[in-house]
């Protein structure tokens, strides 16, 4: 076991896990955190989606090392100070864009930094960047709009 340091939602956190260990299983079983969800295993589905310093990354497959000395952001590090919402989460709330709720991490995360890459995101650019995340519910339509609703903030 060795000690690997990063930032999680803006503190550092320590945790005293195999530098192999993925990402994700050190985000859900030594930290808590239950944001990232574990869907395929195999960095297809988005569920496991966190912003590696500023980018939609899945965590299933990525070791623990990767993340020494970066930033981690999680779903919960979204909020704000303030206690109210990235207005990403606002909008997909506001437009009911989830149903299970089991792809809304990576739905979520991955508009955050497409978003923050790129804030005027047409709307086809938009589908084609939430394109790797995969949604058996049927919301998609909602989820489009919620995004749009959240560039426009």
């Amino acid at each position: 076991m060795s000690s690997i340091s990063f930032y999680l939602n803006g503190r550092q956190v320590s945790p005293d896990v195999e530098p192999s260990t993925p990402l994700l299983y050190v985000l859900r079983n030594e930290l808590e955190l239950n944001g990232p969800k574990f869907g395929c295993g195999l960095q297809q589905c988005g569920a496991c989606m966190v912003l590696l310093d500023g980018t939609a990354t899945p965590s299933c497959m990525l070791p623990v090392a990767a993340a020494e000395g970066k930033g981690v952001v999680s779903l919960e590090g979204l909020a704000r100070e303030d206690g109210s919402l990235h207005p990403v989460q606002q909008a997909f709330i506001d437009e009911q864009a989830v149903q299970c709720g089991y792809c809304l991490n990576g739905m979520v995360i991955h508009a955050v930094s497409l978003l923050d890459e790129n804030p005027d995101a047409s709307d086809s650019e938009i589908r084609k960047a939430m394109d790797k995340n995969i949604c058996r519910c049927g919301t998609h339509s909602r989820i489009l709009k919620a995004i749009q609703k959240a560039r426009r903030s």
